[in-house]
């Protein structure tokens, strides 16, 4: 059973005016100013146009950069069924990305599909291997995605072994049960290795959604820790309307930063900006679910990811990506990998481009 949630009162007192302080009363700076990019290839292969402030057609690399992101990030999926977020697609993306200066992390799922908290399906090639045969694969696999990298020219930055590994990953196998964390663990240090081994400078991540709750964040970064894992960046998923409020969110980075000694970065956030839906897909959150007081609106969506920011920042965070802004409603661009063509768009009230492509004039990525 994870611990009871105990949470400093005075850090409680003090975290919602520090959430909300200006970036010129911040002692702290964001050097990792991100932007989850991986539906991006998809769209623009399918003609999608993105428009700048001035409404002038432009590349969205550029755009966002002009907007203060200086990294992205990439999912991986081993053999997704749409035949993107796979190895050469990521490949392929890297180029662009390195081609515009901006640093990159590569996002492993280790499946064929999404990972997340709920699900951590192992990809079909390795559904039947044992726990040290993954383990195996874990290296092999991160290894030649990080060398495939490195050989043209675009070496990560910085990989993520894990997408919101909240109770592991590779289920059953890597599954984190009766807090026994040694099989996960084992499967962690193969990632972190492989990489090393690409790369020595290539920071390795490990990502879960527990900024909702320090306890959570505690019981999983502990379970690691005690089994020997090493990592470099501790990254947390952090979406206002699953995972509590600024105060606590700044709470569980203080902790995790203090307790663990490494950078933290909010791997993921976003909010929306209308209460509409663009397609038939329904909408991942609705617009009527709502934060702080802000409106489902472009200036709301933009005061929301500042919050967000400010409060990483003031917190000792290192950095903050919003997650999949380009990911605007494409015919053809649909969630499921294995139906991309005849599923859509979730996200079409979250992305930071309205659904013609123009780009939200507010929002911005703040050191």
């Amino acid at each position: 059973m994870k611990p009871s949630l105990r949470v400093v009162a005075a850090a409680l007192v003090l975290a919602l005016p520090l959430a909300l302080a200006t970036p010129a009363h911040a002692a702290n700076t964001l050097t990792m100013l991100g932007a989850d990019v991986s539906s991006l290839q998809r769209s623009l292969d399918l003609g999608a146009k993105y428009y700048n402030k001035a409404g002038t057609a432009a590349d969205p690399y550029d755009i966002l950069k002009a907007a203060g992101a200086n990294y992205m990030r990439l999912r991986i999926w081993n053999n997704p069924a749409s035949g993107y977020n796979n190895k050469a697609k990521v490949l392929q993306q890297a180029k662009a990305i390195k081609a515009k200066g901006l640093k990159l992390l590569i996002d492993f799922h280790y499946s064929d599909t999404w990972a997340d908290p709920g699900k951590q399906y192992p990809p079909a090639a390795w559904s039947s291997h044992s726990l040290s045969q993954l383990g195996t694969d874990v290296y092999n696999y991160t290894y030649d995605v990080c060398t495939a990298l490195k050989a043209q020219g675009t070496t990560p930055d910085s990989v993520q072994i894990g997408n919101e590994i909240n109770v592991g990953m590779l289920w059953p196998k890597g599954q984190v049960t009766s807090s026994n964390f040694a099989p996960l663990a084992g499967l962690l240090k193969q990632g972190y290795n492989a990489t090393k081994a690409c790369n020595s400078s290539t920071q390795v991540w490990i990502h879960t959604a527990d900024a909702d709750s320090d306890a959570n964040a505690r019981w999983f970064y502990d379970g690691i820790k005690a089994q020997g894992v090493v990592w470099d960046v501790t990254a947390l998923s952090y979406y206002c309307m699953w995972h509590g409020t600024l105060a606590n969110l700044y709470n569980v980075i203080a902790d995790v930063k203090s307790r663990y000694g490494k950078p933290v970065v909010i791997a993921e956030t976003a909010y929306q900006f209308t209460t509409a839906n663009a397609d038939s897909q329904s909408n991942s959150i609705p617009g009527t679910v709502l934060c702080d007081g802000q409106p489902a609106s472009w200036a709301g969506q933009a005061t929301q990811f500042t919050y967000v920011q400010n409060t990483a920042r003031n917190a000792g965070a290192v950095g903050v990506f919003y997650w999949e802004p380009t990911w605007y409603a494409i015919s053809g661009n649909g969630w499921d990998p294995a139906n991309i063509n005849g599923t859509g768009d979730g996200w079409d009230n979250m992305a930071t481009f309205d659904w013609t492509g123009h780009v939200n004039p507010n929002l911005v990525w703040t050191p």
